[in-house]
């Protein structure tokens, strides 16, 4: 590689460019006209404005993006994580223009995609999958499976992720008001219509296995994040390791994960989420084919630069790490610094009149914004993230008290408030919460 497109923007655009400036490589930035003077688009060594603010126009813009990479040269894409990032299509159409893709095999992604396929696919792998359904042909079907199964289920788009595109159906009456809307909502968020449903676990946990794997069919797990700590089913927190989970459990999953990626003949860097119940039983979630916003957590207690390695595995650089090699050092906790009311949630638009992050040993700041900067109304309003670790999660957690409280950001609403609030809430603080740790606040 000699020169890195990132087809994204923010805070992950800001940490490629960082790994492509440690192994020299050139880095292109595509930006919409709204982000033209965000600190990516300044960190690049080139930028290229690819359309008007509406995603639609801008960062999903194919074509856009595709010609900026031949414009500027880039032998290599990085798609970073949402927008086109599992875009099976996208990711064979740079394959084609002959430029690398840094991800997956375009199969891969289509397969794991498809969450009915997804399910399918790791049934027949051994890896334990919650009770449900295929794809739906009818509402009809939908009440009949559900009776079944038995209430309460959650009704899912297939081609759905991020949160968007599900419904808790309590019961009959329930499932019958969400079928239509879930349908539509799938269609126009992903292309798809298609919708199926599983059994809802609940109270549970969201643990998902970090792995890694190479074209000669080697893969290694790299332990595991409990992301339990969510708002609209959008995480908020992730910490590694998952603190209080069983160790034979713990192992079961990364069996799982690895068997999950074997699979699929998986190649490079990808994350295996699973639903951990209450009785001790757990679930395949999803397979994300890509990195994840909550990387990092696994980079501070590995030492390993998560970008890098995907970077090389998409080179066909054969794995060096065997999984003896990978140890835990510490513990980790990612807060996440979203531009949102902390009560509603409601994103906060504006302009950030002072951004102040702390520093400190074992301390990280993941920022996509600086003083100054303009918060648009178009975007996923994530702003930044703190990552704190130390030798132990009571450390961890103590650090991370103190580093909030020291985060300073002003001229927009932030959930700053809710996350220092969570970092002395016992429910967490204990290591035993779920889900619904947020709902059920008082």
């Amino acid at each position: 590689m000699r020169k890195v497109l990132i087809a994204n923007r923010g805070e992950i655009a800001c940490r490629i460019i960082r790994t492509c400036q440690e192994r020299g490589w050139k880095s292109v930035a595509v930006y919409s006209e709204a982000d033209r003077m965000m600190p990516f688009v300044e960190m690049a060594d080139e930028a290229i404005c690819i359309g008007p603010p509406p995603v639609a126009k801008s960062y999903l813009n194919q074509e856009a993006i595709l010609d900026a990479a031949k414009r500027t040269q880039a032998d290599a894409l990085h798609p970073g994580y949402g927008f086109l990032s599992e875009n099976a299509q996208f990711a064979k159409r740079v394959q084609e223009a002959g430029v690398r893709w840094i991800g997956p095999e375009p199969e891969v992604i289509q397969m794991m995609g498809d969450k009915v396929t997804a399910r399918a696919t790791m049934s027949q792998a051994g890896v334990p999958i919650a009770p449900g359904t295929g794809a739906l042909a009818s509402l009809e079907e939908a009440c009949q499976a559900a009776a079944e199964i038995g209430y309460p289920v959650m009704i899912k788009a297939s081609a759905g992720g991020g949160g968007i595109g599900m419904q808790v159906c309590p019961n009959e009456e329930a499932l019958r008001q969400s079928y239509a809307s879930i349908q539509t909502k799938a269609r126009a968020y992903f292309g798809d219509a298609a919708v199926y449903i599983e059994k809802w676990v609940s109270p549970a946990r969201h643990i998902e296995v970090q792995i890694a794997a190479d074209a000669d069919g080697q893969v290694i797990h790299l332990f595991e994040r409990d992301c339990s700590v969510q708002r609209r089913n959008q995480k908020v927190i992730e910490e590694s390791l998952a603190p209080t989970l069983d160790v034979t459990i713990r192992k079961r999953m990364y069996q799982a994960a690895v068997a999950a990626a074997q699979a699929v003949r998986y190649t490079g860097v990808g994350t295996v989420e699973f639903l951990l119940g209450s009785d001790g039983e757990f679930y395949f979630l999803e397979m994300n084919t890509r990195l994840q916003v909550e990387h990092p957590v696994t980079e501070m207690i590995t030492g390993l630069d998560l970008v890098a390695m995907q970077c090389d595995l998409a080179c066909g650089v054969v794995l060096a790490l065997k999984q003896e090699d990978v140890s835990v050092q510490g513990h980790a906790i990612e807060w996440r610094i979203y531009a949102e009311d902390p009560v509603t949630f409601y994103p906060s638009p504006g302009m950030i009149t002072v951004f102040e992050p702390p520093t400190g040993e074992g301390i990280r700041v993941d920022a996509g914004v600086k003083e100054g900067t303009m918060v648009s109304p178009y975007y996923d309003p994530l702003l930044a993230k703190l990552i704190v670790s130390g030798s132990n999660r009571e450390e961890a957690l103590a650090k991370s008290h103190q580093a909030l409280e020291a985060f300073k950001v002003e001229g927009i609403k932030t959930n700053l408030p809710l996350l220092r609030r969570l970092a002395q809430e016992p429910m967490f603080t204990s290591g035993k919460y779920d889900t619904q740790i947020i709902s059920q606040l008082k």
